[in-house]
């Protein structure tokens, strides 16, 4: 690869599941799905943001489904053509001609050149994040929501450490992401100064790309090369460190100094060969079952497969990733496959005798046991990372191009030869949708507790399934994949690959930022909201109006799943409340709330979610609304790590519960089976056997009485409608 000797970066020598990755470049950036509507920079200070995005009863809330592409403007110079000036105007400078106008910048000791800098631009506005992780999510967020890169900002040592897992994140599922450290200066590297990481061999593997910059030079080209390497191929995220002194160095810098990548360009995939895609219409003429199963590769492809699925009438699965890229409304769409996937989409996958894989790499969550995953079918698989052909599953045909491009080359040669072809799928889709009645999402009620599937359903409902949708890591996170339905490609922001807790709330802000007239809605888990409560401050300062909805169960709610199903229910520092306390809601979500200004209220009763869940999203600015829901809750379907589709459980089983734990269940009333007794413990009646018996919302197994001395005292929960 030729560039500046000056400038250390790591390219590896051919793609692997382990190396950078290399991908195809189109000269030509495709068009969004979703509009990028950037705000008009004032002159200097842009505080506050004044974004008024509301809900009104009286109105449907605006797109977030449009389709428009940025106009980048020219940034105003600041210095004459041949003026001398700091490596750090420089390096702002670079960024404005990528057309980066919103950065998530955090200072610190080896960074304030840089934000000095930024304090000088016309163009660039900082969000302030509280947390260089949260800054990095938010990047992310930025970057999910419009397609454009996200570019976030550290200082040296445990700042550019503290972006580390928004790095793996943005690699694993293909985001474009420019992250910028300062660094100790030169003559300080290696001697383990103050705050000195060496982040470029920390971060090598989790990487698309990156750079140490040890000549001021080269920061114009360095910069042309990381948006381009990020935005190329397979996105992913680039890092670019850069010391001190070189910040504060003084250069004249040439603007024209070209990309030469061609070890890069080289190893990106070419246009889709034609006999290939004719292959693979002639297996859909040949097939009776075939089924689409469409990941987070097709985001920028939504309408081209939208016009490929009416040509040929085939269901679609989605990923978790894919979520929107074909609607969750439409006739044909199964919805989500996998681990916590539909019955419906999953049985269609395994019945197929045609899979249709477009952008996706066979993640263990959607594929289960690899051996049994669409054994009966012929797998067509259509991705832009070669490193992906074939390292799961092994396709019988294969196409190693922009799916985009393949899409349109197939829907030409369908346009074509539509009379020819006679595609009739019609019995397969009635069996598919057999299912569906059969198998349907579904859930149980008790009393006035909220189930947590019904505060998504009504959310769908209340915002036309329009919103944009953020979430951290767990149950809600499956809960919001499953229960509300993508109208459209980004609208979705989740951690996939990495399942990064603390992601929700910091995304949510990087979508408010790219899409500043959509609804945002951060669904969270109270364990995934507080690994980045911090960032409340910078919802309020920046008064982003950012509605947050958290599923309050106190507990980590999936790793108490799995708790209940292979681990005999013991709970294993899962629980999040006060056990001293266990009566009361702890930590108070609304102090974290008051304590940044931020309106919120509490629910806990399912009667008054619609009435709550309305001014949420009728108010002006920021909302938290604290949704408290029963935490046995299970979600279903779930085929088991590693198993096959006739693993899958449907239906939630009895709950076991050791003396030691405690049961909520809001006034519901309950099945109770004394299975065994430890001890002899005094205080309320408990009958042994099948009885029906109301309990309170918090109640003590320990206070059990009656029961025989020499045997084991473990309750059997089973929940009745």
């Amino acid at each position: 690869m030729a560039s500046s000797s000056a400038a250390q970066f790591s390219l590896s020598s051919k793609p692997s599941p382990q190396s950078p990755r290399f991908h195809r470049f189109s000269h030509s950036k495709p068009t969004l799905c979703m509009s990028t509507d950037y705000r008009k920079p004032a002159l200097r200070h842009y505080r506050p943001l004044q974004l008024t995005n509301v809900l009104s009863s009286d109105a449907k809330p605006k797109t977030a489904v449009t389709t428009t592409t940025p106009t980048v403007e020219t940034p105003i110079p600041r210095f004459a053509p041949d003026e001398p000036r700091k490596g750090c105007d420089v390096l702002v400078e670079a960024l404005e001609r990528e057309g980066v106008r919103h950065v998530f910048a955090y200072p610190g000791g080896a960074s304030m050149e840089i934000h000095q800098a930024l304090t000088r631009s016309h163009v660039i506005r900082n969000i302030l994040p509280r947390h260089e992780q949260g800054g990095i999510f938010a990047a992310e967020g930025y970057a999910r929501a419009s397609g454009n890169p996200g570019v976030c900002i550290a200082t040296s040592g445990p700042g550019a450490t503290n972006l580390v897992s928004g790095l793996a994140d943005a690699m694993l599922d293909s985001i474009p992401v420019v992250a910028i450290t300062g660094q100790v200066p030169r003559r300080m590297i290696g001697t383990d100064a103050f705050q000195e990481t060496p982040i470029v061999e920390v971060t090598r593997s989790i990487t698309k790309h990156n750079y140490l910059v040890l000549n001021v030079e080269d920061i114009p080209c360095v910069i042309k090369e990381a948006f381009f390497i990020a935005q190329t191929g397979r996105p992913g995220p680039v890092l670019v460190d850069i010391p001190k002194d070189v910040q504060q160095q003084l250069v004249v810098p040439d603007w024209d100094k070209p990309i030469r990548l061609p070890g890069y360009v080289s190893r990106l995939p070419k246009l889709p060969n034609y006999e290939h895609l004719v292959e693979i219409v002639r297996l859909i003429s040949e097939s009776k079952r075939p089924v689409l199963y469409v990941g987070g590769g097709c985001m920028n492809s939504s309408e081209e497969l939208r016009q490929f699925v009416e040509f040929t009438g085939i269901p679609v699965a989605s990923t978790l990733m894919g979520l929107g890229n074909f609607p969750c409304t439409d006739d044909l769409s199964l919805h989500m496959l996998g681990m916590h996937g539909t019955m419906y989409a999953n049985y269609a996958v395994d019945k197929s005798d045609l899979l249709l894989a477009f952008g996706v790499r066979f993640d263990d969550r959607v594929t289960g046991k690899i051996e049994a995953f669409a054994s009966r079918a012929k797998i067509v698989h259509i991705d832009i990372d070669p490193a992906e052909i074939g390292k799961n599953k092994q396709p019988d045909v294969s196409v190693c191009a922009d799916i985009n491009l393949a899409l349109k080359g197939m829907n030409r040669i369908l346009a074509e030869q539509r009379l020819n072809l006679k595609l009739d799928f019609s019995s397969w889709r009635k069996e598919v949708n057999e299912q569906k009645v059969k198998y349907p999402l579904c859930y149980k009620t008790f009393g006035e507790a909220i189930p947590p599937q019904y505060a998504i359903e009504l959310l769908d409902e209340l915002t036309d399934g329009r919103a944009i949708v953020s979430t951290g890591v767990g149950q809600h996170q499956m809960w919001a994949a499953q229960y509300y339905k993508y109208r459209g490609p980004r609208q979705w922001l989740s951690s996939g690959g990495l399942g990064a807790m603390g992601f929700g709330l910091p995304a949510a802000i990087g979508a408010a930022v790219a899409k500043p007239e959509a609804i945002v809605v951060d669904i969270d888990g109270d364990g995934s909201f507080m690994m980045n409560v911090q960032e409340l401050a910078t919802v309020r300062v920046e008064n982003l109006p950012i509605k947050i909805m958290v599923l309050n169960n106190q507990h980590l709610g999936m790793v108490v799943q799995w708790e209940d199903r292979f681990y005999k229910a013991n709970r294993a520092h899962t629980y999040l409340g006060n056990p001293s306390k266990e009566g009361e809601i702890f930590p108070d979500m609304l102090k974290f709330a008051e304590a940044c200004e931020i309106p919120a209220a509490r629910v806990t009763r399912k009667s008054d979610l619609r009435d709550a869940m309305k001014k949420m999203l009728e108010t002006s600015g920021p909302y938290l609304l604290d949704v408290i829901v029963p935490h046995q809750e299970h979600v279903l379907p779930m085929i088991p790590s590693g198993g096959a589709f006739a693993d899958a459980i449907t239906e939630g089983q009895e709950e076991k519960f050791s003396s030691q734990g405690t049961v909520m269940c809001t006034n519901a009333k309950v099945q109770l089976e004394v299975i065994a007794s430890a001890n002899k413990p005094a205080g309320n009646t408990w009958k042994r056997k099948h009885s029906e018996t109301p309990v309170p919302r918090i109640c003590n197994i320990d206070a059990a009485p009656g029961l025989p001395e020499d045997q084991d005292n473990t309750l059997i929960l089973c929940l009745k409608t």
